[in-house]
């Protein structure tokens, strides 16, 4: 079944969404070789930068997962998106390092709640069995991210200052504002299958009783152990252990970006025709082998350097995919909010875990070099090998999505049953 313009326009914003979020939160780990050395820090120090923004948004994200079910969807994300651009503004205009954790700190509590939201909206609108695909075109704006975001907030960095990326994200932010204000539908379907007055604590005792829900935020845990050990100190090592130069950093991205717009939309439909699970397992399998290659390499030549890093980045993007799918049809519609809030809050409380554990087991020699990378890798590929056990179990709970209407004609008719499903974008 095709997807209606409605669906169309929504996951495009809420693509817009996940790219200024994204390369906001990943912009810092390209700019670690010049952050290190503007201001003078450690390995530990540098992973606390970007283990602050994780764990604040960890942070948020739990405190979220209490009352967001009671909302319109849209006035959540734009609340939070607001927030999110204005600590990102902060981020840009910080004299000192000690104010740059800060401005970081109050994006991430901000940032904290965005993903999961976006993915709620999506598991709200489209059914599981075009979810996989769904769910592709949103984590594409990774890999537009990736190649254009990244590229572009390196260049500002160099030629203008490392405060020129973080004024660029917000300005973009204020734009991607307009767009939620002006053509998000209200998303407030989940609503009318409460019928029962509001208990915030929900959201614990139907994780507690749900096994399933349980295994979904213990597989989130493990991949983000996995994958975040290793990405923050990748551009540090690749410039200090493997002979690549500053100026080339970009190209990690850009590559890995650019053969990730390709393969994510074919591992969408994959996952949607031939199972989640079993296309899973596969590109987790798969993902240990580039892991362990850019964690043990040697000083390389730059086309084998980005042929790693273009399968770590595909094969890992690929794992994703199917992830967030099973992931998000654990739970109902009128707990899914709060449900993705305490999984965002867990997979960025991971993330701060494995990004500090990671910087701990590294050290920095006087020549400069960084030892121990290889640890890290080992722990990495041991956690991803455990997730494929971890999801073996996880089915979708049955549910109706709330559709959005193609034509206004048709959302006239849909709003005479049902008057507080999502309304189209010409309604507003």
């Amino acid at each position: 079944m095709n997807m209606s313009r409605q669906e169309k326009l929504l996951l495009f914003i809420l693509a817009c969404i996940n790219f200024t979020h994204i390369v906001d939160f990943i912009i810092m780990m390209p700019m670690g070789p010049q952050l290190m050395r503007y201001f003078q820090l450690n390995p530990q120090e540098f992973s606390f930068i970007v283990s602050a923004y994780s764990l604040s948004a960890g942070i948020s994200g739990f405190l979220a997962a209490f009352f967001v079910d009671r909302f319109d969807r849209k006035k959540v994300v734009l609340t939070a998106y607001i927030g999110f651009v204005l600590g990102t503004i902060a981020c840009g205009l910080a004299p000192t390092f000690g104010w740059l954790i800060v401005a970081r700190t109050t994006a991430g509590l901000f940032g904290g709640v965005l993903g999961a939201q976006v993915f709620s909206i999506v598991a709200d609108v489209v059914p599981y069995e075009r979810r996989a695909t769904a769910m592709s075109i949103i984590t594409t704006a990774f890999s537009v991210a990736s190649v254009a975001g990244v590229p572009m907030g390196l260049y500002l960095a160099t030629e203008i200052s490392w405060h020129a990326p973080f004024l660029a994200i917000g300005g973009l932010g204020i734009v991607v504002t307009g767009l939620i204000i002006r053509f998000v539908p209200r998303l407030d379907g989940h609503l009318l299958k409460t019928g029962a007055k509001y208990n915030p604590l929900e959201v614990i005792t139907s994780i507690v009783k749900s096994p399933g829900q349980l295994r979904a935020l213990w597989l989130t845990t493990t991949i983000m152990l996995g994958h975040f050990s290793i990405i923050p100190l990748l551009s540090p090592f690749l410039v200090a252990n493997v002979g690549l130069a500053e100026s080339q950093l970009y190209l990690i991205y850009f590559v890995g970006g650019l053969v990730t717009i390709f393969t994510a939309p074919l591992v969408g439909r994959l996952a949607d025709k031939r199972g989640k699970y079993p296309v899973f397992v596969v590109f987790a399998l798969l993902s240990m082998i580039p892991m362990f290659l850019l964690t043990t390499m040697n000083p390389s030549g730059l086309t084998y350097i980005l042929s790693v890093n273009a399968l770590f980045f595909i094969f890992a993007n690929a794992r994703f995919i199917p992830t967030q799918a099973m992931v998000s049809s654990v739970v109902l519609p009128q707990n899914r909010g709060g449900f993705m809030s305490m999984n965002s809050s867990v997979q960025l409380l991971a993330q701060a875990l494995a990004t500090y554990g990671a910087g701990l087991l590294v050290t920095k020699t006087q020549g400069g070099q960084l030892i121990h990378y290889s640890w890290v890798g080992y722990l990495a590929m041991a956690a991803i090998f455990a997730s494929v056990f971890i999801a073996r179990n996880l089915r979708p709970v049955d549910e109706k999505p709330v559709l959005l209407e193609p034509d206004h004609a048709e959302s006239e008719q849909a709003d005479a049953v049902h008057p507080k499903l999502a309304r189209p974008v010409e309604a507003l």
